[in-house]
């Protein structure tokens, strides 16, 4: 069975492990807890095949990284919650990226093993996780954004999403901007300036302009609970902008950094 043909029964069984561990976590927190990171290992151990197989790492197209951060995004949730003592983000972020390998379910890969000559650096990789590491805390952060909204302001709720979403935005804040940095010093190697102002770019340092605002709004207005998780909001869709809507929008073709779908 070649790649393609096993991909939907692996994304497909991540998807049923997912599904059930949170199904089963009240009641049997042990099995919920094999059976979430069983659908987890699954996806890693998917994502190390198609890297054996294509021979080159599968970061390169929108689809692939989008398997990467279904991978991450469980894993950023369960940082947070071990280190907190939560358990409720789970049920935002796994759902989450379920989405996500859903809609690679949904439109398959070609699993092309090309990759130009500008991604074969040494830096590719860490450029590219840094990325998606942080898009997966800031996602977490947006799922708790999501609870503290449907929370009165002053609840315990609240203030636990409050504190969720800190904790997230200031680590995925350090990754997002490890990857500017490394992206900086790549395209000095590649294209011989650090910095040229394309969309790419540009999308990337409104993105993180937008979650250092939020790390200043927090410091200026600790009480406003409300205006935070607006905040996260905004500074979600601007990522998501960054990542994906870059792609569909006319300056794309500007972009060096918009290689494939």
């Amino acid at each position: 069975m070649n790649l393609i043909q096993s991909f939907p029964y692996a994304a497909g069984f991540a998807l049923f492990s997912w599904a059930l561990g949170l199904v089963v976590f009240p009641r049997k927190r042990p099995l919920g807890i094999a059976l979430l990171s069983l659908g987890t290992v699954a996806l890693g151990s998917l994502l190390a095949t198609i890297w054996l197989t294509l021979e080159r790492p599968p970061l390169r197209t929108l689809g692939e990284t989008r398997l990467w951060y279904a991978f991450m995004l469980p894993i950023a949730a369960s940082v947070v919650c071990l280190r907190w003592k939560m358990v409720w983000p789970l049920y935002y972020a796994i759902p989450l990226a379920g989405v996500f390998l859903g809609i690679n379910l949904a439109h398959p890969e070609s699993w092309d093993r090309t990759l130009m000559p500008a991604l074969r650096s040494v830096l590719f990789v860490p450029h590219v996780l840094a990325y998606l590491l942080a898009y997966a805390f800031l996602s977490a952060a947006f799922a708790a954004s999501i609870r503290g909204w449907r929370s009165p302001v002053g609840s315990d709720r609240c203030e636990q999403a409050l504190e969720f979403a800190d904790r997230s935005v200031q680590i995925g804040f350090a990754f997002l901007t490890l990857g500017l940095c490394i992206g900086a010093i790549w395209a000095k190697e590649a294209w011989g300036h650090y910095w040229a102002w394309d969309p790419k770019e540009t999308w990337a340092l409104l993105t993180w302009l937008g979650y250092l605002a939020y790390l200043h709004f927090r410091l200026q207005h600790p009480l406003q609970a409300k205006g935070a998780f607006l905040f996260l909001s905004a500074a979600w869709i601007v990522l998501l902008l960054c990542w994906f809507g870059l792609n569909h929008m006319p300056i794309a073709d500007q972009s060096v950094h918009t290689y494939t779908r």
